[in-house]
């Protein structure tokens, strides 16, 4: 059992903001199951339901600490000298506290520059992530993800069957900071960025569903999962922006998106670096 004294910073915010804010690994399926099991108190009341609580309410959270802090392994893809790709497990934030690169400073202890990682996933988001194993490498890379000169492809199962096998998709996404949620719009709006979304699809099957090929070449919070749902087609297992039903009817306890390749294809010769130029990692994963 773990005890939260609810600071200021949550007052009048739902349990599940503050649950999942203080415990990174937990998603908003997971909270949700353990609501209707009555595993968490307010003040000492069982609740089953999304509750607000407030400044200096005491929470009791009765979930297993191999929950709230799930152990994982370094899946270790490639490595050399200047870089080092990570297969990222779902439920993993790539910063902060328990997370990614907290692993790989775990195991880089002794390493004179710890490897820093060049992009970022979301917590639920699995697949490939890229270290920099040194000053030189990691202000390249931010370089070349900065001018799109990494190709990211996804992996994303999603509800529903595209009427056509290939889309590029623009519309404009704003961040709402205190609700952990962005919101999708076709057209401007006052404090709306744009997005561009690409998606190629890969199989479709019976129950409905599709699996996609997904890019972006646009890097803002949840886009790809935002974006999809937006269009109609809901990454399963999403329990922020998919469909709640269809999570349910799947089991699907964790959204099926994964970031399996990356590729380098940098524009400008002449640097230590160019032996990377057109390498390609890549790791596929079962829905």
């Amino acid at each position: 059992m773990r005890t939260i004294n609810v600071e200021k910073k949550f007052d009048n915010k739902k349990i599940t903001f503050l649950l999942t804010s203080t415990f990174p690994s937990l998603s908003l399926n997971t909270v949700h199951k353990y609501l209707r099991k009555k595993d968490i108190r307010i003040n000492n009341v069982r609740i089953s339901t999304d509750t607000v609580v407030h400044t200096g309410d005491i929470v009791q959270v009765y979930i297993v600490d191999d929950v709230l802090f799930p152990k994982f392994n370094l899946e270790i893809i490639s490595e050399d000298d200047n870089i080092l790709v990570i297969n990222k497990p779902s439920g993993i934030e790539v910063t902060g506290k328990d997370s990614l690169t907290c692993k790989v400073h775990e195991i880089y202890r002794d390493a004179v520059f710890k490897p820093m990682p060049c992009h970022r996933l979301d917590r639920n988001t699995s697949g490939l992530v890229l270290f920099a194993k040194n000053e030189a490498s990691l202000e390249f890379l931010l370089d070349k993800f900065k001018n799109h000169e990494v190709e990211k492809h996804y992996l994303a199962l999603v509800y529903g069957i595209p009427k056509v096998s290939y889309c590029r998709m623009e519309a404009f996404l704003f961040k709402d900071a205190k609700k952990s949620l962005v919101f999708i719009s076709d057209s401007p709006k006052p404090g709306y960025q744009k997005i561009i979304t690409f998606f190629t699809v890969l199989n479709s099957f019976e129950n409905n569903t599709s699996l996609l090929d997904v890019q972006i070449e646009t890097g803002k919070t949840h886009q790809i999962r935002a974006h999809l749902a937006h269009i109609g087609l809901p990454i399963v297992g999403d329990g922020k922006y998919g469909n709640y039903d269809v999570n349910k009817m799947f089991k699907a306890s964790s959204q099926k998106l994964h970031s399996y390749m990356l590729k380098f294809n940098f524009s400008s010769d002449g640097s230590c670096f160019d032996y990377l130029n057109g390498k390609c990692f890549l790791n596929f994963t079962e829905f």
